[in-house]
């Protein structure tokens, strides 16, 4: 049933990028009890990033998800040091299987302020059941630049961006962490967690 909810996802993204002339970007709202962000999500140029997150909102999986990580400068624990908060399905709810990784040398969509991309460790473990949104242009998590857990240069997915509510963004980057899980993420983990209210496609 998962496999089938990722391949609808996929094909239906193709589909509407295909039918529009891939001109036209499909918008996704995420209503968090912090406000409202508004999400273009580029399917003409990411396909198969933005039909994984999309098939996690048609399924209803990032609905009762939340933001739960923000890391800045001052608590980032890796190298060079970035600006993100980081969110999706949480605890407790399985998102859909990983898709394969479209690097931003293949989709031309670098992380400049507002960019979301998937959170990923190895290459082919990322999906849209874990998001991040850029707060501030972060070239290091494009291709080539030096940010990736595993270090294996090929940065990470970019497959949509923020058209409103960059100051929910920005609040909720600031909101108050706790020690974390581990050595990666200690200090940088919200809980509870900003919770997504509602997910879906405006």
């Amino acid at each position: 049933m998962k496999n089938f909810w990722l391949a609808v996802g996929v094909f239906t993204a193709l589909i509407i990028g295909a039918g529009r002339g891939g001109a036209e970007p499909v918008h996704v709202v995420l209503e968090t009890d912090k406000g409202i962000i508004e999400i273009e999500v580029l399917i003409d140029r990411a396909p198969i990033s933005s039909g994984s997150f999309l098939a996690h909102i048609d399924a209803g999986l990032i609905t009762n998800g939340g933001f739960y990580r923000t890391v800045y400068p001052d608590n980032d624990n890796g190298s060079p040091k970035i600006s993100v908060i980081q969110g999706g399905v949480l605890a407790g709810t399985e998102g859909l299987p990983p898709v394969a990784h479209e690097t931003t040398g293949r989709t031309g969509i670098l992380h400049k302020d507002g960019v979301v991309s998937l959170a990923r460790g190895a290459v082919g473990t990322g999906g849209g059941a874990a998001f991040f949104i850029c707060v501030g242009d972060q070239p290091s998590l494009d291709m080539g630049g030096g940010r990736a857990v595993s270090g294996d240069g090929q940065g990470f997915a970019a497959f949509a961006r923020v058209t409103k509510g960059m100051d929910v963004v920005r609040t909720i980057h600031k909101t108050k962490t706790t020690k974390g899980d581990d050595a990666y993420t200690a200090g940088q983990i919200i809980d509870p967690p900003v919770r997504i209210l509602k997910a879906y496609r405006r």
